[in-house]
């Protein structure tokens, strides 16, 4: 099947075939007539698949011209980079429509964002908390959308927008048709289809976990953070093999510690990129990777989900993913488009149960390479891997003591007093030193 089997119009047709798209893959070819036909959709498909084409094409040929542009089309991802990416493909596709975008997203003027928005487009993409920025002050109108599509949902309930994902669905009339696409099908997923869906039609391209076949997957086996970093050096001083590269760590922390390491031996040939980076540095370092201006790019698992980067010839996990589902996200950064791949794993002995449960999803075994005789294996601890011990904290409670003296003492001349009645008479008599009386009567 190719796309011209689709009901598109000629202007999506002709940007296609500009953009280079001829045969449609599984899952955009499961879900077209499904989406068209108006039906709520579940999308299951691994990263890398093609899954923003899935619910663009139907989606963007459904949208009705209209003189007062009103976003008919909603679309809601977990990051900033998504919302860039989905907005230039947007663009890409009605290059010869009159269909306009807008991505919107925290860390911008909300002010700036909201005078675009009244000025009138068709579709809107937008992360969770700016969505709810909008519906409830009044500058989207939910009466006016038509479709609602949510993406990459399991990896936003990861990132902790639950909350915001229910606000949306709560927000957005439930007789609108709602598209959610994403790489696994989770408990919590399942219980929001079953809460907001209307008998959602499941499309799977294929089983959650299951290995991409272009990607040759490999790992060494190495002891600690300082060898990691030799091993890491070793390979990618090869420019011609190791081109274009993204190596995920665990941590904000860990991929900061790697970059100052790192960048003093390839200057100006690498870049970092996580979330306690400002939004500009942001997009310039994913521009500069995609450019190729820096070859090497250093991140955490908020680019391991969604964005297309093409070329990319090797994915290096420096460290093991908590999730093994996330491995296989990480992994489909490279062999997209139908290119070969290349995916490499530093595993620690603490890993090797993560890495169990990775082999255990995927149902293979990933190739042990012997680490190159130039790494030398390093004996030093970092404060990150030194063993702690912790001790738990008790508190203990003092009782004071109060000091007592003898069982037998003498008193003291206060508590010698005896309490005797003394009379008014008496009281005067005590200080006139006589009775005083009211004298005889007359």
């Amino acid at each position: 099947m190719s796309f011209n089997d689709f009901n598109l119009t000629t202007p999506l047709r002709n940007a296609l075939d500009e953009l280079g798209y001829t045969e449609p893959t599984t899952i955009q070819e499961k879900a077209f007539s499904v989406v068209m036909s108006g039906a709520d959709v579940i999308g299951i498909a691994q990263t890398g698949t093609g899954k923003t084409l899935a619910y663009l094409l139907p989606c963007l040929r459904q949208i009705k011209f209209n003189k007062v542009k009103v976003p008919q089309l909603v679309i809601v991802v977990p990051t900033r980079e998504l919302v860039v990416q989905v907005v230039e493909v947007i663009e890409q596709l009605t290059k010869y429509t009159t269909i306009t975008a807008l991505g919107v997203y925290g860390g911008a003027s909300i002010n700036t964002q909201g005078a675009l928005l009244r000025e009138g487009v068709d579709v809107v993409v937008s992360t969770p908390g700016r969505m709810i920025d909008f519906l409830n002050n009044g500058a989207l109108y939910s009466r006016d959308i038509k479709k609602l599509v949510i993406d990459e949902v399991d990896e936003m309930l990861n990132l902790g927008f639950r909350f915001q994902v229910v606000q949306i669905l709560e927000l957005i009339p439930s007789k609108r048709q709602h598209l959610m696409f994403s790489a696994t099908l989770t408990e919590e997923v399942e219980i929001l289809i079953d809460t907001f869906f209307s008998n959602p039609i499941k499309i799977e391209a294929a089983p959650s976990g299951t290995p991409l076949d272009r990607i040759d997957q490999k790992l060494y086996y190495v002891p600690n953070f300082n060898t990691k970093v030799s091993l890491l050096c070793h390979l990618i001083e090869n420019e011609s093999s190791f081109n274009k590269v993204i190596v995920f760590t665990e941590s904000k922390k860990l991929a900061d510690a790697l970059y100052n390491i790192v960048n003093t031996e390839f200057v100006d040939d690498i870049g970092i990129i996580h979330s306690n980076k400002a939004q500009n540095h942001r997009f310039n370092t994913v521009n500069k990777f995609k450019e190729g201006t820096i070859r090497i790019l250093i991140a955490t698992e908020i680019i391991a989900r969604g964005l297309d980067i093409s070329e990319v010839s090797h994915v290096i996990n420096f460290d093991t993913p908590e999730f093994p589902e996330d491995y296989i996200h990480r992994i489909g950064r490279t062999g997209r488009a139908e290119n070969k791949g290349i995916a490499i794993s530093f595993i620690t002995p603490k890993d090797e149960e993560r890495l169990s449960a990775i082999e255990t999803l995927m149902q293979s075994k990933i190739n042990v390479l012997n680490l190159p005789e130039n790494v030398a294996l390093s004996e030093e601890l970092t404060d990150y891997e030194s063993p702690k011990i912790r001790m738990k904290n008790i508190q203990l409670k003092y009782w004071k003591l109060k000091l007592r003296g003898e069982a037998f003492h003498d008193k003291k001349d206060k508590n010698k007093k005896i309490n005797i009645k003394v009379t008014r008479v008496q009281q005067l008599k005590l200080k006139y030193k006589k009775p005083k009386t009211r004298g005889q009567k007359k």
